[in-house]
């Protein structure tokens, strides 16, 4: 075997499916070596190889009733492993048909029987932990995947945190030794991967859906074990103000705004403005609203949704009119520009003695958004890897199991409904439930006929009843 696996690899690099360089991988980080083995379908006789090697990874084929290959690169090899070997194959589609049937999972199964889950690479093994997260709501038996390359980042232990046994053809270091041998690469190409894999790792990951660790804790056990001391401040404060409410005050006037952080200030966790609305906004308002805050004991939130290359953000942070950074508790950003954009804001934060967080706009309320499927992932996964500065995400489900990650949940009101503009709301019980922590409440109590303290009390009722229904069900 280790001379068929030493041949699969020379293959690998001649067709250029091991690559080395600089490459940035899709959740913005960067890599020495990169991996692309969807060249393997221009290669019939290579694929068929592969396909061949992993089969011989199983321990009993007659125990294996289904085969399910992780899309999209993964889906011609289970296709031809389910030829040869005459086991029907599962697919699982990227995303749910919106017509039809609906399904996930494409294929003829019944509940019970045992599929096991090809991939190609695995760094976090997310991917693998939706397929199989996919493949057990079909009641589907699922407790083994075959890799081609393991990446050594901590994926294999991810999936066996969650039950799954990994095996693989090749792990990167052992992949490196074969083409060193081979005379393809140099000494110093193996000493750059070796340095790479000691000090990147993957994050921890979770399959959504089930039950966590994050929706099972009370905020004052989970501030215990946040990396980042503005999530602690904040799950602490939620805790003692027994709040989970965000006001996004949505108002053009300052007098209006301090008015309203006045009356509904002692009930919330958290003010969310949008600075650049404010039509006589000045550096007396900011310092009036810092006060209220203070005496009130809520922090303020800029929803300000820096989306730009990290410079350009890091500048309209710190400087311009509003300087952001100065006074805002939180500020929120969209990771549409990946990794550097964080890194970019802690550099901007050097100066200043508060601590800060940021929000990951992940997913939003509005009708027919386009933060779905591998933005989501990605998302998700900037967030998990830079927990330092990142309080938590803006999402309308569960994404993240890390419990010192908050999931803030905006378009709340009590009953659901639309604004005819594309934004959906969801009632408290119903966002709470699906993994909310913050939930961000506008035009229901800025607009609410009663005044801005009766909405106000009525929704932090309604939150906070819902918050500690999840986590009393959760502990049962």
């Amino acid at each position: 075997m280790d001379a068929t696996l030493k041949e699969l690899a020379v293959e690998l690099y001649d067709i250029q499916a091991v690559k080395f360089g600089d490459f940035k991988t899709k959740i913005g980080l960067r890599t020495p070596i990169y991996f692309d083995l969807r060249m393997i379908i221009s290669y019939p006789e290579l694929m068929l190889k592969l396909a061949r090697a992993l089969w011989t990874l199983v321990d009993d084929p007659t125990r294996v009733s289904r085969i399910c290959g992780v899309p999209y690169t993964a889906l011609p090899l289970s296709t031809l492993i389910s030829a040869e070997e005459k086991i029907p194959m599962l697919m699982k589609r990227k995303e749910a048909k919106s017509y039809g049937t609906k399904k996930l999972i494409e294929g003829v199964f019944s509940p019970g029987e045992t599929c096991v889950i090809i991939e190609d690479i695995i760094t976090s093994g997310s991917s693998v932990l939706e397929t199989v997260d996919s493949l057990k709501k079909e009641k589907l038996s699922v407790t083994e995947v075959y890799v081609v390359i393991d990446r050594e980042q901590g994926g294999r232990k991810n999936l066996e945190n969650h039950g799954i046994k990994v095996k693989s053809l090749f792990v990167v270091t052992q992949l490196m030794r074969y083409l060193l041998e081979a005379g393809k690469i140099t000494s110093e190409a193996v000493k750059n991967v070796d340095d790479y894999l000691v000090t990147n790792r993957a994050p921890s990951v979770s399959v959504r859906g089930v039950p966590d660790d994050r929706l099972k804790l009370p905020y004052n056990k989970r501030a215990k074990l946040t990396t980042n001391p503005m999530a602690s401040k904040l799950l602490e404060l939620m805790e003692s103000k027994q709040t989970n409410l965000c006001l996004a005050a949505d108002l053009k006037e300052t007098d209006a705004i301090l008015e309203l952080a006045n009356v509904a200030g002692p009930h919330i966790a958290v003010l969310k403005t949008h600075v650049d609305i404010i039509e006589d906004c000045n550096k007396s308002f900011i310092l009036k609203l810092r006060e209220l805050a203070r005496q009130h004991r809520f922090l303020l939130m800029e929803d300000r949704k820096f989306g730009d290359i990290g410079n350009t953000v890091s500048l309209q942070y710190r400087h311009g009119l509003y300087k952001i950074a100065e006074w805002a508790d939180l500020v929120t950003v969209h990771p549409v520009s990946g990794a550097p954009v964080i890194n970019a804001l802690r550099k901007s934060l050097e100066s200043i003695s508060e601590p800060r967080g940021i929000f990951l706009v992940a997913e939003m309320s509005c009708e027919g958004a386009l933060t779905t499927g591998d933005y989501l992932k990605s998302a998700t996964s900037m967030a998990e890897a830079a927990s330092d500065l990142v309080v938590g995400l803006v999402c309308q489900s569960n994404l993240s199991a890390q419990p010192g990650l908050l999931q803030m949940t905006p378009g709340v009101k009590l009953l659901k409904s639309g604004d005819g503009l594309g934004q959906q709301y969801n009632d408290p019980r119903s966002v709470v439930g699906a993994g909310a922590d913050l939930a961000v409440v506008g035009r229901g109590i800025t607009e609410a006929p009663n005044g801005y303290l009766k909405a106000t009390l009525e929704y932090k009722r309604e939150l906070w009843n819902a918050y500690e229904e999840r986590i009393n069900v959760s502990n049962m």
